[in-house]
Order: structure tokens, then C-alpha cells, then sequence
């Protein structure tokens, strides 16, 4: 299936029933009084997390969703019939926005999570309601609320709790695959990786977390260069970025500490939010340094960066580094980063709207 993050809807709720001015007729009952009924309620849309989709696809295609009216109220006091609800499901992760207001709508970051988008119009009252004891034959009536429109984007931001970070060919794609069941596409050309991937990292039977691959970022992706930064708001909800750098590139000549500065300036470029989460250094393809220069290759590397903190040295492709990286994510995560659920703000808490009865470091 293809992987589409991004989309434009147009909801419209459903009309309320018109309620209707009537009068009981009946044998031998001459006045027998006011009898209208109210009309139904209009359909109202509501948007559903669910944790089995992973793509916006389907609303990239099927943009309108329109709920359908309420009956008009009849005679003999019957009442119009509400109009069903539209639920509409979406990945976990997705964030809703009004385009008119640029006013967050929700933030679906749990499963089953349900939030309304259009709510239906409110069914008009029927002359039943308008009888008193100086009004004994009330004519009035009141028409159906309209439903509520709105134009909405939808932007998809997967949930991971660690993100790689890398050149292209960085082997972050093998990293994933060495770590976790995730098997992404691996071969020896840049930018094999065309779309967000996601691995968890169970290690052991309580203790997991979520790592995200997205396909490599190089200078000049600001101005459109590559596959630009359309990709790193897939980072933006994670807790901690691992920036691996090969250190065996194909060319030669290639400058890994340019990169490396690079790669950064376009991370703060696109968000300071971003450029700012924790980052850990990883040195990938270590096996293809002799044993014996490995501690000292990248202990040069690191300094010449400028990177005062620690560093990982590991092999994506033999395992070799890979448990102890895993395992001190681990640590951090549980020491330093709360869980998803209680990270949900009081914000995201209040936009979620229930059912009615009716309806770091720097180089």
C-alpha cells in the first residue's frame, strides 16, 4: 500500500428535520389540539484512531463526507428520525486541522481515540411545544439547525519513541532490520528508502520501544534538494534521535564532518523544536575498519566534530554494538521519557470530545 501522510477533507454534517405545525383530527374530537412532532437530528461526523491503519490513502481519494439530514417531524405527534453518524478511521499519529482557522481540530495519539469534527444540526421544534393557555391552536414551528462545514487537513506523524537520522546510506534501513522484525528495503544506491519505517525493539517480555527510519537527509534539503525535510515531521514525536553516521562511505573523498554539520543545520532549518530533542551519536560499518584502528578512527572522528558526549560504535550488518545501543536506549527511555500516556497533555486531554447518548546534544 502506498504511504500518503498527508491530506484535504471536506466534512459536512447532516441538517436537522424541519418540525411541522399540525392539528389532531379525529372523529367526535373537534379541537382536538396541536399535535406537530420536532425533526430528527442532522448526522454529525466523528474521527476514530486506529492502530491497524498506517496511511491516509483512502482520504486522498474520498475527500467529501457528507452525513445525511434528519426526517421532518409529522403529525400525531410523531417525531422525524435522526440521521445516522459517520465515523471516519484514521492511523494513529493523525493530526487534524481546520484550514480555514489553522486551529488544531485533535491529535489522535491513542488507539480508539474518538473526537467530533462536524457536529449535525439540532431538529426543529414542532407546534406541540408552543402550546400554552392563552395560545390553544399555535401555528409556529421552527426550522432544522444546518450542520456545521469545515475544510480539514490531515497530517499523518507516526508515534515512535526513538528516530535515526542519517546521510543516505548511513545504514539505517540494516539498523532497524538488525534490531528489529522490520524489514525495510536495503540496497547499495542512495535513497532506498522512500517512506517512513517503523521497528519495535522488544527487549524483553515488558520492555519495548518504537525506532522510526525515514529516507536520508543531505544539504541543500531546505531548497528541495533530495526528498527534502517532507519526512522529518515523522521525528517530531520522538523522544530521542540517534544521528548514525557511516564511517566507511563509498566515495572516499567525502567529507563525513561537513556532512555531519550539514545534516544538523538542516534538522534546525526546519524546527528548533527538532534540533533541539536529545540526539546520541552512532558510528555505523565499524567492520569494515581493521580491529585494532576501530576505538582509535572514531575517537579522531568524534573529536574533529567537535561531539562532547559518548558515543556508539556498532556494525548494522554483523550486530556487532547493536544490543549494548539497544539496551542503553532502553535505560534512557525509562529514566527519562515518559510514557505516551501520560505525556498527553491537558490540551490534547480537552480536544478529545465523547459520544453523547445521541450520537540535547549539539555537534
Amino acid at each position: 500500500m502506498k504511504f500518503i501522510d498527508e491530506a484535504v477533507i471536506q466534512v459536512l454534517a447532516g441538517k436537522g428535520g424541519n418540525g411541522v405545525a399540525s392539528f389532531r383530527r379525529e372523529k367526535y374530537i373537534p379541537r382536538g389540539g396541536p399535535d406537530g412532532g420536532d425533526g430528527g437530528r442532522g448526522g454529525s461526523i466523528y474521527a476514530i484512531a486506529d492502530r491497524n491503519i498506517n496511511t491516509l490513502i483512502d482520504y486522498r481519494f474520498a475527500r467529501i463526507h457528507r452525513a445525511k439530514n434528519g426526517q421532518n417531524g409529522q403529525g400525531s405527534d410523531r417525531y422525524g428520525r435522526s440521521a445516522e453518524d459517520i465515523v471516519l478511521r484514521m492511523p494513529v499519529g493523525t493530526l487534524i486541522k481546520n484550514i480555514g482557522t489553522e486551529e488544531i481540530i485533535a491529535d489522535l495519539v491513542r488507539d480508539q481515540q474518538k473526537v467530533l469534527l462536524a457536529k449535525g444540526g439540532t431538529g426543529g421544534a414542532g407546534n406541540l411545544h408552543f402550546k400554552s393557555s392563552t395560545n390553544r391552536a399555535p401555528r409556529q414551528f421552527t426550522l432544522g439547525e444546518l450542520g456545521q462545514e469545515f475544510e480539514l487537513k490531515l497530517e499523518l506523524k507516526v508515534l515512535a519513541d526513538v528516530g535515526l537520522l542519517g546521510m543516505p546510506n548511513a545504514g539505517k534501513s540494516t539498523l532497524i532490520r538488525a534490531v528489529s522484525a522490520a524489514r525495510p528495503k536495503v540496497a547499495d544506491y542512495p535513497f532506498t528508502t522512500l517512506e517512513p519505517n517503523l521497528g519495535v525493539i522488544r527487549i524483553d517480555a515488558n520492555r519495548s520501544f518504537v525506532m522510526a527510519d525515514i529516507p536520508g537527509l543531505i544539504e541543500g534539503a531546505a531548497e528541495g534538494v533530495g526528498l527534502g525535510h517532507r519526512f522529518l515531521k515523522h521525528l517530531s514525536r520522538t523522544r530521542l534521535l540517534l544521528h548514525v553516521i557511516d564511517m566507511v562511505p563509498l566515495d572516499e573523498n567525502a567529507d563525513l564532518v561537513h556532512e555531519a554539520h550539514a545534516l544538523v543545520n538542516e534538522l534546525q532549518k526546519y524546527d528548533e523544536a527538532l534540533y533541539q530533542k536529545p540526539r546520541w551519536l552512532v558510528l555505523n560499518k565499524i567492520d569494515m575498519i581493521p580491529a585494532e584502528e576501530r576505538a582509535s578512527v572514531c575517537e579522531a572522528f568524534a573529536k574533529k566534530l567537535g561531539w562532547q558526549g559518548s558515543y556508539f560504535m556498532i556494525s548494522a550488518l554483523t550486530g556487532e554494538g547493536c544490543k549494548q545501543l539497544t539496551y542503553a536506549i532502553m535505560e534512557y527511555l525509562e529514566q527519562n521519557v515518559l510514557t505516551l500516556a501520560q505525556l498527553e497533555s491537558t490540551e490534547n486531554t480537552e480536544m478529545v470530545q465523547e459520544i453523547d447518548d445521541q450520537g540535547g546534544n549539539t555537534c
